[in-house]
């Protein structure tokens, strides 16, 4: 599986934004997938996530309430819908995805990753 984030830019503090992650490749099996974040010297951390069936959904505390994620198979692509944003939201967005049927919230736990595109939020 091929996966590619795209969406990021620069947005004011309070605005939104929209990221998508297209799959390509092996798309016929149902992956779980997460979307993750990554500022200079600091671990990746999870976002959110949502199963293959979007009957399962996961967010981080820092953005529950905020960001939303979907899913269409159909257009083999996740969607991350982030409203409301804040400077600390700035980072390297990741989509991942693994084979099992549950949310991860490891890194560790993904077996594939797109390339991440980069969020900046201006205070």
């Amino acid at each position: 599986v091929q996966l590619q984030a795209f969406g990021g830019g620069l947005v004011q503090a309070g605005g939104s934004l929209r990221l998508s992650c297209a799959a390509s490749g092996r798309t016929s099996s149902s992956y779980t997938m997460g979307w993750f974040r990554q500022t200079p010297g600091k671990e990746r951390e999870f976002v959110a996530g949502v199963t293959w069936s979007g009957g399962s959904i996961r967010y981080a505390d820092s953005v529950q309430g905020r960001f939303t994620v979907s899913r269409d198979n159909a257009l083999n692509t996740v969607y991350l819908q982030m409203n409301s944003l804040k400077p600390e939201d700035t980072a390297v967005y990741y989509c991942a995805a693994r084979r099992a049927s549950r949310i991860g919230t490891e890194r560790s736990e993904y077996d594939y990753w797109g390339q991440g595109t980069l969020v900046t939020v201006s205070s």
